[in-house]
């Protein structure tokens, strides 16, 4: 038998994952804003004499920081909606349409999920390379959005499954196909779901860094996660500066998340079963 969670103990479950995950962040923003002499000093565990913020700029600056953003910005937002879409189109068919082989289908979807990076780097390079499409970020884009699609479909599909038969019913008399029955009725009531899937695909595609590293070469199409990797090994940047890049690295992606924390509260919230 399955019981819903009480709002209290979801919420206090949403804060404990929010503490751990912001006291890495609170740390790296205290010496992002540390002078050198500060954190020789003092150590990386005092607070700041006064704010210096002379290693934000500097970073900035020197990896054209807002370029970087707009570009990560437009790959994570594409996949995100790409993904969304193309998860409901085939968990619509699998869940809804009973199409024929349905588990054989979630176990390939289950499986190309799974599957590590590292083996999909070298095949997709040499197909880009073919189609002409090595260096461009459409590459990225397709690339992430089939890996996302496959564990939004497999997840979609089982929500679906158990989707009101009623509902479809009503809405075939009242003279709805299957297309207009998708997006009428389907897709706002999962829209909860819906709205999570978008929220986790936009952090996870914002945090990738292996493939993009592999696909996008070229300075002015890096995302942000790859700008950091590669200034890891510069010796010119002291422990500040090397806070302050992290900072920049991980605050939008917390802000997005800060922004949609009502409707991702809202999903768990009916999705929730102990």
């Amino acid at each position: 038998m399955t019981t819903r969670l009480s709002r209290p103990a979801v919420l206090a479950v949403l804060t404990l994952l929010v503490i751990v995950v912001l006291s890495p962040f609170g740390l790296v923003a205290l010496n992002a804003v540390k002078s050198p002499a500060d954190y020789a000093s003092d150590g990386p565990l005092s607070l700041p004499d006064s704010l210096y913020l002379k290693g934000i700029t500097d970073f900035w600056i020197r990896v054209d920081f807002g370029e970087k953003l707009f570009n990560s910005f437009l790959i994570s937002a594409s996949v995100a909606v790409l993904a969304v879409i193309v998860s409901i189109l085939n968990a619509y068919a699998l869940g809804i349409g009973r199409v024929r082989g349905r588990g054989a289908f979630l176990v390939f979807f289950l499986l190309a999920n799974l599957l590590p990076q590292e083996a999909l780097a070298y095949p997709l390079y040499y197909l880009s390379k073919e189609v002409g499409l090595y260096n461009t970020q459409l590459v990225v884009i397709i690339i992430f959005t089939a890996i996302q699609s496959a564990f939004g479909t497999y997840l979609l599909s089982s929500v679906y499954a158990a989707f009101p038969r009623e509902m479809l019913e009503a809405a075939a008399m009242d003279g709805a196909g299957k297309w207009r029955t998708l997006w009428r009725v389907v897709v706002p009531i999962s829209w909860s779901s819906l709205s999570v899937l978008f929220t986790f695909f936009f952090i996870w595609t914002w945090n990738e860094f292996f493939l993009p590293l592999i696909f996008l070469i070229s300075n002015d199409k890096q995302t942000v996660p790859v700008a950091l990797g590669v200034l890891q090994g510069d010796r010119l940047m002291d422990a500040t500066t090397t806070s302050a890049s992290a900072l920049l690295g991980i605050l939008p992606a917390i802000l997005f998340f800060l922004i949609f924390q009502r409707t991702l509260t809202r999903g768990v919230m009916a999705g929730a079963v102990k």
